[in-house]
């Protein structure tokens, strides 16, 4: 647990994430992209998911994608959450293709108010100085 004083659950990058991880603390969103069957893939691992191939690069991604599913969160499943109840997680369909789990931002946590299909762009939150968790707030 970080001694800085956040006390959510920190991301622990491992050999197949590290890439994505050290993206994300220059505010940069980098996916695994399969040459060949050129597709981007999310979660990131050694072989694409749909070809099973191995010849496997990192692209930099736009950012930018659409709420594909949402809930609001009424009771935190962990303490560091208590005080920001209700909030939003959401499963977000990047303009590449991939979908990642995330937090909705910047948008009150009302169901009048957030939609699927509602353009997100990505925002950064510095949670220390090895991670920025990457969350999505509505675009415009």
């Amino acid at each position: 647990m970080p001694t800085d004083g956040y006390r959510k659950p920190l991301p622990v990058p491992s050999p197949e994430t590290r890439r994505f991880w050290e993206g994300c603390r220059k505010h940069e969103l980098w996916l695994p992209y399969c040459r060949a069957c050129g597709q981007f893939y999310f979660y990131p691992r050694d072989f694409c998911p749909r070809c099973f191939g191995w010849d496997i690069e990192w692209r930099q991604a736009s950012g930018r994608g659409k709420i594909y599913t949402f809930a609001i969160q009424y009771r935190a499943w962990h303490p560091g959450w208590a005080e920001e109840t209700p909030y939003i997680t959401a499963l977000v369909e990047l303009e590449e293709g991939p979908r990642l789990f995330t937090n909705i931002v910047g948008i009150e946590a009302d169901p009048r108010k957030v939609r699927c299909d509602m353009p997100v762009e990505v925002a950064w939150d510095d949670v220390s100085a090895e991670i920025s968790l990457p969350k999505f707030r509505p675009v415009g």
